[in-house]
């Protein structure tokens, strides 16, 4: 099969629709959330868009409200209430309630790693940790995000591969990053309209939405930097 991995979407619209807009012009046989969908700016603009898709979904930690790193954000607890505030009861069960991993074909998608939605893989980490996170997996591949930076590399038998955040990248410059994924690897990089979005982020009421378009969107931290918070 042919799939499209969008992760770490962060209720970031305007990026999503721009994605979904090259998707659509791709023959891919399935779309894959892998996570991290609401916790942003928009999230039940996102919520609804991404229900009204024949997609199949995994759940991130940032979709656990109650998770202790539900945001990327410093000021977690305003996050929190906030999202609270904005999905209902529903969306809220739903978000949770994802499945933690599927399978296609020869591939396992999770939010970061086959045993958690949390513990951090990055290019720094080494062939030994890789190899120990992926130990007693039975697919060939493993697709995780988490990171917000794209990867691919291999350990031993299986590959690994993060296809970078749709809505809050980590990268050498700004857009939404993502992957197509069948026989080989494709690693994606759309453009979309940033000041547009950087004018809804700054329209809604989302409490860090001066930051967020400021530093996530019309430009974007970069690998680097990145790399010396997680580390491997």
């Amino acid at each position: 099969m042919r799939v499209a991995a969008l992760y770490d979407v962060h209720g970031n619209l305007p990026a999503l629709e721009a994605v979904l807009a090259e998707v659509e012009r791709e023959s891919v046989d399935a779309i894959v959330f892998g996570g991290d969908i609401a916790s942003g700016p928009m999230p039940r603009e996102t919520v609804e868009l991404v229900r009204s898709l024949d997609a199949l979904f995994v759940r991130g930690n940032a979709d656990r409200l109650d998770s202790p790193a539900m945001s990327p954000e410093h000021d977690i607890d305003t996050s929190r209430r906030w999202l609270e505030s904005e999905l209902d009861e529903e969306q809220i069960s739903w978000l949770a309630n994802l499945d933690f991993s599927i399978v296609i074909d020869d591939t396992l998608y999770v939010h970061a790693t086959p045993q958690d939605d949390v513990t951090i893989i990055t290019e720094l980490t080494s062939d030994e940790r890789l190899a120990e996170l992926l130990d007693g997996v039975q697919q060939s591949r493993v697709v995780a995000g988490h990171t917000h930076m794209q990867l691919d590399r291999t350990v031993g038998s299986i590959r690994f591969v993060n296809p970078g955040s749709v809505g809050m990248p980590y990268e050498a410059s700004p857009g939404a990053y993502w992957a197509i994924l069948d026989d080989d690897v494709e690693l994606r990089h759309t453009e979309y309209d940033r000041e547009r979005a950087a004018a809804a982020v700054r329209a809604t009421s989302y409490p860090h939405a001066e930051e967020l378009a400021a530093e996530n969107v019309l430009v974007v931290p970069s690998r680097e930097e990145a790399l010396a918070v997680f580390g491997g």
